[in-house]
C-alpha cells in the first residue's frame, strides 16, 4: 500500500506532455482521456473502435463543429505484435482500450525527457503541464491507478504487461526496494487540471526549453513560437 502523502513526497511534481494544438480544447475542459474525447464527438461504433481500440500510427485530427480541433497522439512507440507477447492476460483491443481511458503523467523528468526525444516528437515543441502532485492525487484519488512500467511503449524492451499492470494505491507494493513508480494515470481525466499547475514549460528535443508564464490562456500557442 502506498498513500498519496507517500507518494507526494517521494514525487512532489508530475509532468504531462500534451499537443499544442490541444491548447484550446485544455483551456476548456482540462486534460481528458482520449476516450472522452471521443465522447465528445459523433462517431460510428466502427469509427471510434479505429482510434479507441487499435494502434494509432499517426496522430489523428478530429474537427466538430462544437469542440473544434481534437488532436489524438499517435502511439508510434508501440508494436501491436510485441504487445500481443507481452500481454499475460487480455487482448491488444482491450488493453489499448483501457490505456486510451486514462491520462498519463511521469513522475519525473528523466522520463519525460527520454518521451520527448523520441524520434515522433523530436522535430516539434511540445507542451508540458506541472502539477502538484498532493493536491491532484487528493482531488482524483479514486480514480488514480500505478504502474511500474512505460505501459504505451514496447520500443526498447516489452515488458510483461496487463490491465492488472494499474493498481490503487491500496494495492500497489510500496515496501522496501520497490518504491518506484513510472507511471501515475486517472481514470477519464482532469477537467481541474489548471487547479493544480505549478508551471506550464515548452520542452524540445529532450530538454527544457522555456517556461510559459501566466496568464494560460488562448495566447499560450502564440507565446510558444515566440
Amino acid at each position: 500500500m502506498v498513500t498519496t502523502t507517500q507518494l507526494a513526497h517521494k514525487y512532489p511534481l508530475l509532468w504531462h506532455m500534451a499537443d499544442p494544438r490541444n491548447i484550446p480544447g485544455i483551456l476548456r475542459r482540462g486534460l481528458l482521456a482520449t476516450s472522452t474525447l471521443l465522447d465528445l464527438v459523433a462517431l460510428t461504433r466502427d469509427e471510434r473502435a479505429k482510434h479507441e481500440r487499435k494502434r494509432r500510427p499517426d496522430d489523428v485530427l478530429l474537427e466538430h463543429e462544437e469542440h473544434g480541433l481534437i488532436v489524438l497522439r499517435d502511439q508510434k512507440p508501440l508494436s501491436v505484435k510485441r504487445l500481443e507477447s507481452a500481454l499475460t492476460e487480455g487482448t491488444v483491443a482491450d488493453f489499448l482500450t483501457f490505456i486510451n481511458g486514462r491520462v498519463f503523467f511521469w513522475p519525473t523528468e528523466q522520463r519525460l525527457s527520454t518521451m520527448n526525444a523520441a524520434r515522433a516528437y523530436e522535430d516539434r515543441p511540445q507542451l508540458v503541464f506541472v502539477v502538484r502532485t498532493a493536491p491532484l492525487l487528493e482531488a482524483h484519488v479514486e480514480q488514480v491507478r500505478l504502474s511500474r512500467i512505460n505501459s504505451g511503449s514496447t520500443a526498447r524492451f516489452a515488458a510483461e504487461r496487463s490491465i492488472a499492470t494499474f493498481q490503487r494505491l491500496e494495492d500497489y507494493d510500496w515496501s522496501a526496494g520497490k518504491r518506484q513508480v513510472a507511471e501515475i494515470t486517472i481514470e477519464g481525466g482532469v477537467p481541474d487540471i489548471w487547479a493544480h499547475v505549478e508551471r506550464v514549460e515548452v520542452w524540445e528535443n529532450g530538454a527544457h526549453a522555456k517556461v510559459l508564464d501566466p496568464p494560460y490562456d488562448e495566447t499560450l500557442a502564440e507565446r510558444m513560437s515566440m
